[in-house]
């Protein structure tokens, strides 16, 4: 024999089927690798804060994109929707805890009109970037004949 484990029932080698998603087991450099796009997500949240008031129309733009660039490439690294949502916990967080203000009565939020424009912006484009259909894999064949 080969060393390989044979199936009881038709003598075929046994596949060892991995679990995915909720059922894969605990890696322990996936989940540091999550925790690290959480607080990358709490860095743009800030930095979208702080650059979306002081350049309202351009800095809004740019934070956003920082934020779709961020979500989108989560995404893309891991494949799974976790990578998008670890980073858009961590904006949230970030955003929500700006929110909060001084007792003085200031805030890091320049106008109403930027803030719903970000806070908004921001979730649409988690979501977006979450439930957005796996992308193809590199080398897969189509299953088409002559190709």
């Amino acid at each position: 024999m080969s060393g390989k484990q044979r199936t009881p029932r038709t003598g075929a080698p046994s596949r060892d089927v991995r679990g995915t998603g909720l059922a894969a087991p605990l890696n322990p450099g996936r989940i540091a690798a999550y925790a690290g796009l959480a607080v990358l997500g709490a860095l743009v949240g800030i930095a979208g804060a702080l650059v979306q008031a002081a350049w309202f129309p351009g800095g809004l733009l740019l934070a956003l994109a920082a934020c779709a660039g961020l979500f989108y490439g989560g995404r893309c690294v891991f494949g799974t929707q976790l990578g998008a949502l670890a980073p858009a916990a961590g904006w949230l967080i970030s955003v929500l805890l700006l929110l909060g203000g001084r007792p003085e009565g200031d805030y890091v939020f320049g106008d109403e009109t930027g803030l719903t424009l970000f806070l908004l912006g921001g979730m649409v484009i988690a979501v977006i970037c979450a439930t957005m259909s796996r992308s193809p894999q590199p080398g897969a064949d189509s299953g088409r004949p002559g190709k």
